[in-house]
């Protein structure tokens, strides 16, 4: 399966609320879903009620897009989440949200998942020193984030920056705006998570 290259304001509709995927635009009048809140194409405003696989179906399809996770690697995630102590389902959300592109992301250092993946993978960042250029890496407690000293001068970054101004860090995180480093402090809590998601479903998806 090839990654989605059409219009990604089509996912949030067909969603039927807010990824981010569009950075600024998600947060402006512009946004797609405020404009057109119902679902893409010509029945897109027939209302139809979702049946119990179908409701468990978008859950599963709402977290993916979101995060913008191939089908084969978040039905893995999911396999290790089931295979860890604890509930299934905060433990898929809180190992997506290990991955390297949404914690550039949530960082502020990219103003969307979609532009954190595509600045991972032209190489931008180091972690603990090194260079990564796999969005899906894992991070682990301790880990240190920074952008490339040839990146940190670039006017992208100062675009970047400037856009991301006052976004809320979450906790299991730590962000020097100066230095443009972040650190790994914990992993992150059910609590943390803000996508509006009943992952419950999920776990009754992959169960049947």
């Amino acid at each position: 399966m090839a990654r989605y290259t059409e219009s990604v304001c089509r996912i949030c509709r067909r969603e039927g609320q807010k990824l981010f995927l569009k950075g600024d635009r998600c947060y402006s009048e512009k946004c797609a879903v405020s404009k057109r809140s119902y679902a893409p194409g010509q029945h897109g405003q027939s209302r139809r009620k979702l049946s119990e696989y179908g409701t468990q179906l978008r859950e599963k399809q709402k977290v993916r897009r979101a995060y913008g996770i191939l089908e084969g690697q978040f039905a893995h995630y999911f396999e290790l989440a089931n295979k860890k102590q604890g509930v299934t389902g905060e433990n898929l959300l809180t190992l997506i949200e290990r991955r390297l592109d949404n914690v550039v992301y949530r960082l502020g250092l990219a103003a969307s998942r979609p532009e954190a993946r595509q600045l991972v993978s032209h190489k931008h960042f180091l972690v603990n020193g090194r260079k990564v250029n796999i969005p899906s890496y894992l991070v682990k407690v301790g880990d240190v984030i920074t952008v490339c000293e040839t990146s940190r001068k670039s006017a992208k970054f100062d675009a970047i920056l400037g856009s991301t101004e006052g976004r809320t860090v979450p906790k299991w995180l730590d962000m020097n705006r100066d230095t443009l480093e972040g650190k790994v402090v914990a992993f992150a809590d059910r609590e943390d998570i803000d996508i509006p998601v009943e992952e419950h479903l999920i776990v009754e998806y992959y169960s049947k």
